[in-house]
């Protein structure tokens, strides 16, 4: 099965929609059927609230769980220490009760998304994180060196594991063995 953590609430084929990049870059050539993949539904873009709920009741139907433990979430995490949609200072990075939330001023284009919230990232058994490029140093040392909160930090699955490279890793001062 296949879930996007989060999602710009625009068509799926939108230049700007995680579900067409995923599909050019991995979902086409590989053998999964569309039938496991879950997307926002496109017919309420037009209303986040009703898309993070009816994405969180595609979970609840899926997993059948009182809260849905993937065992794998890869994320990424933005220059600014974002993941999914969870932006630095964002009130909903205090979303304690909803699995999906709905964003309408996401400081990051476009504006309006869903996403996934720390309750259900948190219940996982694996996340990977990936974070390539120098434009990532300053942050991967500030939360690895510093021990400096940022939403990307907050995720505390079960394992949380690190793929970075030599760019993103080039400001680190401490060994990282332990860590990544």
């Amino acid at each position: 099965m296949y879930f996007f953590a989060d999602e710009r609430c625009v068509g799926l084929n939108h230049s700007d929609s995680n579900y067409k990049l995923c599909s050019e870059l991995l979902l086409n050539h590989v053998s999964i059927t569309k039938h496991q993949i879950y997307t926002i539904d496109p017919t309420l873009i037009q209303s986040p609230k009703e898309a993070a709920l009816a994405y969180q009741q595609q979970l609840t139907r899926v997993f059948q769980e009182s809260i849905p433990q993937f065992d794998m979430i890869f994320l990424g995490m933005g220059p600014d220490g974002h993941t999914c949609s969870l932006f630095p200072n964002h009130p909903l990075l205090n979303e304690s009760h909803d699995w999906i939330a709905p964003i309408m001023d996401s400081p990051k284009p476009p504006s309006c998304r869903i996403t996934m919230t720390f309750p259900l990232l948190n219940a996982a058994r694996y996340t990977i994180f990936v974070a390539t490029g120098a434009g990532k140093s300053g942050k991967i040392h500030e939360i690895f060196d510093l021990g400096m909160d940022y939403p990307c930090s907050r995720v505390k699955s079960q394992q949380v594991i690190w793929i970075i490279d030599h760019a993103a890793a080039q400001e680190l001062t401490h060994s990282t063995e332990d860590h990544l």
